[in-house]
């Protein structure tokens, strides 16, 4: 179970010890993950990213959430379970391989009828939705060249007070490495420049997991 890198292990084990536990199925999910994906595991959020994004979801209480990029189904299961009663969660990713470990884990946990699965390029869901669809949250956590395009696809549907998170903005501390230029780090910088200058949120980058921001519409 994967932390935030700038923690030692002491500090990263205590931090989980005083919080809300994961419960039993986020447990087996997250052990399925990495029993069925091997390296691909360390695309799965973070268990204290997941314990965030819960507490967050319970402040906003959307009835409307985005995710875009679900992997295995971790994320989705951790803002599914606190939603609001007359809330739903549209998960949008291109693989049914990985998302279908998941499945199985939203039925165990009651809220897979929370929760749409749209498979397919995330822009082309997102663009696809009603005109007047409003999203209330949204949690970003895909293939990073895009973040800046996903980015923009939801603020302008993003209602005063929702929130945006944007999960590993922190590339494991590559974003202030001169000598890292590889495409994911430069599109990574590009979205926090991008997502800061932007006057239409308040943003907070904060060092959970791998680096998460948050975006607040003004």
């Amino acid at each position: 179970m994967s932390t935030s890198f700038l923690l030692s292990a002491e500090l990263a084990a205590y931090c989980q010890a005083s919080s809300t536990p994961l419960d039993d199925i986020q447990h087996e999910l997250i052990a399925v993950t990495a029993d069925e994906v091997g390296d691909f595991a360390m695309m799965q959020a973070a268990p204290d990213v997941g314990s965030a994004l819960s507490t967050i979801v319970r402040m906003v209480a959307p009835r409307f959430a985005v995710e875009v990029g679900t992997f295995t189904g971790y994320s989705a299961l951790c803002i599914a379970a606190a939603l609001p009663a007359d809330g739903r969660l549209l998960c949008c990713d291109i693989s049914d391989e990985w998302t279908r470990i998941g499945r199985p884990y939203w039925e165990r946990a009651g809220v897979a009828d929370r929760i749409e699965l749209v498979l397919g390029p995330a822009t082309e869901t997102l663009d696809g939705l009603a005109h007047d669809q409003a999203i209330d949250f949204a949690f970003i956590d895909a293939d990073k060249p895009n973040y800046t395009d996903y980015y923009e696809a939801i603020v302008e549907r993003l209602r005063p007070g929702g929130v945006i998170a944007v999960d590993n903005v922190l590339w494991s501390g590559a974003v202030v490495d001169p000598a890292a230029t590889d495409d994911n780090t430069r599109a990574i910088r590009a979205f926090n420049e991008h997502a800061a200058a932007d006057d239409r949120t308040e943003s907070a980058l904060l060092s959970v997991g791998d680096g998460l921001s948050l975006h607040v519409r003004r």
